[in-house]
């Protein structure tokens, strides 16, 4: 009896641990000194295939675009906007209805900041993504990240 419900429990838990939901995509975040008082954020996403991550210009309606988000800083100015690099795809989604664009791959965010001259601070936030195969997407996620600026 012991015997069979250690299996039972067991194959539980292997369903259970199975159909945990993991994030394929890996991430790294840093900053590059450009100037006495600017700096570029790069954050950067690697989306092993089958996998793909949408833009962040994504028309309503569809699927959930990227979005970068920083958390106020009074020490810190973003100037422009956030730009995103890869290989852009796009296609006519039929489940969507609509024509999306997505990267595979490696894609590159990169913002500019301005810091008060002699300050060392640090720019906080997250990344809201949500990735999909040809089968299924994974509900959307974010990623935290905090870049130190020395």
């Amino acid at each position: 009896m012991k015997k069979l419900l250690f299996i039972f429990f067991a194959s539980c838990f292997m369903q259970l641990a199975n159909a945990q939901i993991k994030d394929p995509v890996a991430w790294t975040f840093e900053a590059k000194k450009k100037a006495a008082d600017t700096y570029e954020l790069i954050i950067t996403a690697n989306v092993p295939k089958p996998w793909h991550m949408y833009s962040q210009n994504m028309p309503s309606g569809g699927p959930v675009p990227t979005k970068v988000v920083f958390n106020a800083n009074p020490l810190v100015k973003k100037i422009g906007a956030t730009k995103e690099t890869g290989k852009l795809e796009k296609i006519n989604d039929k489940i969507f209805g609509m024509e999306v664009q997505f990267f595979s791959g490696k894609v590159v965010y990169t913002q500019q900041v301005k810091v008060k001259a002699g300050i060392k601070t640090n720019v906080a936030g997250y990344v809201n993504y949500m990735v999909c195969d040809d089968e299924q997407c994974l509900p959307p996620t974010k990623k935290q990240f905090d870049i130190k600026l020395l």
